[in-house]
Formats: C-alpha cells, structure tokens, sequence
C-alpha cells in the first residue's frame, strides 16, 4: 500500500521542481524541460486523489511550451488543451498562460484566425475581471500583435502594442516585460518608427541577457534582424539573423529556427547571394507543411519562385508562387498574399496569361502591405 503523503508537502516540492524544469527551458533546453515537465506530471497525476489540478496544469504547460520550442505543435496542441480543460472553473487570469500556449500553437500551425479569436476572447474576459491582472493583460496583448500584423489588421494591432505598452509600468514579471517590448516592435516598424522599434528591442534585449533566456534572447535577435531588412539595412541584418540562427541551433529550437533561416535567405538573396539563398532554403523546406509554420513555408516558395524567375524559369516560378498561394490562402496572412498575387500577376501578365493574371490580381484586390506586414522583404506601398 503506498504511503499517505502530506498533499502541502507533496504540492510545494512538486512546485519547486517544476520551477526548475522552468529554468531548463529557459536556458534553451527544450527536450530535456520536456522529460522533466512529462515527470513531474507523472508524479503529480499519482497523487491526483489529493488534488494538485494546479500542478498538473503547470507540468502540462511547460510541456506543451517545450513542444512548441522542439516544433511538435500537435503535442504542444494536446497538452495545452488538457491544461486548460484541468483549470477550467479557475478565474481568467490562471488560464491567461494556456491560453496564449493555444493561441501561439495555432498561430504556428497557420491557424491565425483562429488564433486571434482565442485572443480576443480571452481579453474580452480578463476585461471584465476584477480586480484586473497586468501581467495576464499584458501577456495576451502582445501575444495577439504578431497575429494581427500577419492578418493585415494593422489597427488591431497597433491597439494591442498601445495596450501592452500602458500596462508595462505594473507587469511584474521581467520576462514577460521584455516580451511585451519585442513585440511591440513590430507595430513600430509599420509605423515608420524605425528608431522607436529598434529602442523597444535593446530594452528586450537587455533584459533577456540580464534574466539569461538565452531561446529568448536568440528571439530577440532574430526581430532585430527583421526590422534591419525591413528597413534595408542587409549586411546588419544578415549579421542579426545569423546570431539568431546560431543560438536556435544551440537550443534545438527546430522551428523557430527553420523560420530564422527563411528570413536569411531573403536577406542574402537581396545581397546578390541568390545561389546560398536557395541552398538554405532547400535545407529546411521539408520543416515545414500547411500545418506547421504554413507562413514561412509560403514566403521560402515565394523567394524560390523570385530565384526561379531572375534564372528564367517561368514554370518553376509559378509552381512556387502557386504553392504559397495555397498557404497563405489558408493562413489568412493578407499583407503576403497581397504581395504574392502581385508577383504571381506580373509573371502571368508576362507570359501573355491576361485573363490568368487578372484573376491573381482580383485575389490579392482587398488586401494591402505596410511596413511590418510582410514576412519577407520591405512592403511595396
């Protein structure tokens, strides 16, 4: 018969070491937080008679948040959505943290609609919570930019980055303030404040390196090389990207790091290095599927389908182009399906394809680019 255990004692060292598994993952350990995170659960879920939903839920968060750093986004899916299932009677702000987990694993898997409802509902009920919780505001707030700016609602956006930024002087979590700062950036840049966006950044970055989130910090560089090529600054951000690239590979981050190598290859490719451009890309175009990083997916076959069409080869180009019109189609990003419809249209104009062309055209009629809203390159306004 096992023994009896004392359910606060059994609580506070499931607690401690959970804050430990925490710690690996933030030092950019994903696999090796995940087998810690997936013991713990193991442990707590024997003592499940005594309670200990809020361990549980804590165990299966970092699991699905260690799922979402190694790219197994229908794992991270799975334990999120037990979390939330075993926290469900809690009040809003305990969900908050599950519910971004969700929202970022949908938004990965091309699912920004979706990704955006949850969101917006999750707000909507921390709104009318009282007292109201910064840290849970903030931490939805800036988790919805990135969603926005991929859709095209750049307002949306720009009030999410206002929001987050109003609640910065009471978020007590340094972290989740540096987050809050990187994301921001984003808006910033679509905005024309270059110098704004890349101050946001080096306080994001500042704080990372003091806090030691290294996956975090790798994070950061890969934004700052975003807005250097946004704002056409190649050589820095080629240097940014690269940084980013090499701290993602320390910490296995396959995704993420798939997506950082996208970015670069467009870099290089604006650089006049079209042949490193297309041997990158061809390394991690297998990471990625309609379900997983469907964006970055499409913007590698949009730059192919660019690389395509600078050698000639008209037919290679408009595969490409077609395949990523598939997944942003579904994706619902709007500031790269506008840019590809255009470049699609011009390739079949080209060719004598008028009708074909003016159909391309008519997709992207609705939708617009701005600074900040396209994954690759500067936006043509």
């Amino acid at each position: 018969m096992r023994e009896r255990k004392d359910p606060a004692a059994v609580a506070e060292e499931l607690r401690r070491r959970l804050a430990d598994a925490r710690r690996t993952l933030a030092d950019g350990a994903p696999e090796e937080a995940g087998a810690r995170f997936a013991e713990l659960l193991t442990e707590a879920e024997e003592f499940a008679e005594q309670g200990l939903a809020a361990e549980r839920a804590a165990a299966l968060l970092g699991l699905g948040e260690s799922a979402l750093e190694t790219g197994e986004l229908t794992d991270a899916l799975g334990h999120f959505e037990r979390a939330a299932d075993l926290l469900a009677d809690e009040a809003a702000p305990v969900r908050a943290p599950v519910l971004r987990g969700l929202a970022v694993a949908h938004y990965l898997s091309g699912e920004l609609r979706y990704a955006v409802h949850l969101l917006e509902s999750g707000l909507a009920e921390l709104a009318r919570a009282e007292p109201q919780d910064p840290d849970a505001l903030a931490l939805l707030y800036a988790t919805a930019i990135g969603p926005y700016m991929d859709m095209g609602a750049h307002h949306h956006a720009a009030r999410a980055a206002e929001s987050a930024l109003a609640l910065a002087p009471r978020v007590s979590d340094p972290a989740l303030l540096a987050r809050t700062h990187r994301s921001v950036a984003r808006t910033l840049l679509a905005q024309g404040r270059h110098a704004e966006a890349d101050a946001s950044l080096a306080t994001a970055a500042e704080l990372y390196d003091r806090l030691g989130l290294r996956t975090e910090l790798a994070h950061c560089h890969w934004m700052r090389g975003y807005v250097r090529a946004q704002a056409g600054q190649l050589a820095r951000a080629e240097q940014e990207l690269r940084q980013a690239l090499l701290m993602l590979g320390e910490t296995r981050a396959a995704l993420y790091r798939s997506q950082v190598a996208v970015e670069l290859a467009d870099v290089l490719h604006r650089r006049g290095s079209s042949g490193d451009a297309a041997e990158l890309l061809a390394g991690v175009l297998g990471d990625f599927s309609s379900e997983r990083g469907a964006v970055h997916a499409a913007a590698a076959h949009r730059l192919l389908g660019i690389i395509a069409e600078d050698a000639h080869d008209t037919e290679a180009a408009e595969e490409h182009y077609v395949r990523a019109l598939s997944l942003l189609e579904r994706a619902g990003a709007a500031g790269d399906l506008a840019d590809l419809c255009r470049l699609l249209g011009d390739l079949l104009r080209r060719g004598g394809r008028t009708e074909a062309a003016l159909d391309a055209y008519r997709t992207g009629l609705g939708h617009r680019t701005a600074p900040g809203s396209t994954t690759l390159g500067p936006a043509q306004l």
